[in-house]
């Protein structure tokens, strides 16, 4: 299963969470899907008051490679 398109073009957390959230959609089992969309959720509760954006920048890097890596398996 590929990826979405557009992933370059995440900036900002909102973005990221949206981004993450189309790919559970992409998924192919219910339980699955609801599996990553509480991770999903969760990171950004864990995550919510971060404030340095290199961090931040990293964050959405990794997110996104994770991502890549759970729409491939």
């Amino acid at each position: 299963m590929a990826p979405l398109p557009n992933s370059e073009l995440v900036q900002n957390s909102l973005q990221l969470y949206r981004y993450l959230l189309r790919c559970c959609k992409q998924l192919p089992e219910e339980n699955i899907r609801q599996h990553y969309r509480h991770a999903v959720r969760q990171s950004f509760k864990v995550h919510a008051d971060e404030d340095n954006p290199e961090r931040i920048q990293q964050i959405i890097k990794r997110a996104i490679e994770d991502a890549d890596w759970v729409m491939n398996k």
